[in-house]
């Protein structure tokens, strides 16, 4: 993707790569527990993912994030726990 994208149902399971220029939306309601989409940073630059979902939180940290920074050329993995609460793992700050 290489302009702003948000999430849907048909990228579980799936990979979205970012370009030059992407910027990834998590949104609220869409998923359902167990839903995994991972995301790679395909550029020499940071990406921002927005959260738009209820709570985020990077894995191991107890902060609700609103965005968050995929480093470049990273990989982050979400897990929704339920469709208002992710958990986001891999190359994130």
């Amino acid at each position: 993707k290489t302009s702003s994208y948000t999430l849907a149902v048909g990228d579980v399971g799936k990979y979205v790569q970012v370009g030059s220029g992407g910027a990834i939306t998590i949104p609220n309601g869409v998923f359902s527990e167990g839903d995994v989409i991972s995301i790679f940073n395909n550029t020499t630059g940071s990406r921002t993912i927005t959260c738009s979902i209820t709570t985020a939180y990077i894995a191991g940290v107890n902060t609700d994030k609103s965005s968050m920074t995929l480093l470049t050329r990273g990989v982050a993995t979400i897990l929704f726990i339920s469709s208002t609460l992710c958990v986001v793992s891999g190359s994130v700050s």
